[in-house]
């Protein structure tokens, strides 16, 4: 390597870790502000080590010609390292997972033949239990990693990944935005409390106390409708997640 190449490259190193200095408090931030909708078994320090790499890895592809800032730039590759991480230590039990499916395909099936939502006390008559046990299911589930709207399409809970990156393809970009407009419509069409909960917590990004509080319930049963509502979004997205499942 000559001299002004290895200048260059020292220069290069020089600004990556600059902008990891710089930044590193936007890491906990965005932790701490995580940790506040995780089960308590989550560690901060996970998330932190994770997202220091999502911070280098942003520090090192970042393009200033896009036009977005670093700061934004950062922030969406530092949350997508912590959620990975927290996909990768999926602390919920095989059995929680297949008793979610059970819910959503009785779901489906109910609706499909009823031609409207399904019913608390329906679902639990399909699939032969009490509404207690039906209740605990959702109650077991909804510690399953949904986060955000993004994380409503992690392939491993049953929704389509949404891959970006420079590797999409065309036909990925308008795959990836048909299921957004039918994800859209699926949440449009929820019961009502259940929209209201989606909304509150995705979008408003309340914790499932502050809901709560707002709609006169307690924390537990916030927990049970979250969880009813996104297997609902399961059943009813059912024909996407059999796309993906071929592709892979």
């Amino acid at each position: 390597m000559n001299g002004l190449a290895t200048y260059t490259a020292v220069q290069k190193q020089q600004s990556y870790n600059d902008l990891v200095d710089q930044h590193a408090g936007l890491v906990k931030r965005i932790a701490y502000h995580l940790m506040n909708r995780l089960p308590p078994n989550v560690q901060s320090d996970d998330l932190i080590q994770a997202g220091m790499l999502g911070l280098l890895e942003a520090s090192k592809n970042y393009d200033p010609t896009q036009g977005a800032s670093f700061e934004t730039y950062a922030g969406i590759r530092i949350r997508g390292a912590m959620l990975d991480e927290i996909r990768r230590s999926d602390w919920t039990p095989r059995s929680v997972h297949r008793k979610a499916r059970m819910v959503a395909e009785a779901m489906r099936e109910i609706e499909n033949n009823e031609g409207r939502d399904a019913r608390d006390v329906e679902v639990a008559k399909a699939l032969d239990m009490s509404l207690e046990d039906y209740h605990q299911i959702l109650q077991d589930s909804t510690g399953c990693r949904i986060f955000s709207l993004d994380e409503l399409t992690a392939v491993s809970d049953g929704f389509p990944a949404t891959r970006e990156g420079p590797m999409d393809s065309p036909f990925d970009g308008l795959q990836k935005d048909a299921f957004k407009k039918a994800l859209a419509e699926a949440i449009a069409s929820l019961p009502e409390r259940e929209r209201l909960v989606i909304a509150m917590y995705y979008d408003d990004e309340m914790n499932l106390r502050e809901i709560g509080h707002v709609l006169g319930v307690s924390e537990s049963r916030v927990c049970q409708i979250h969880s009813q509502a996104t297997l609902r979004l399961r059943s009813r997205l059912t024909d996407w997640l059999s796309l993906v499942r071929d592709e892979e």
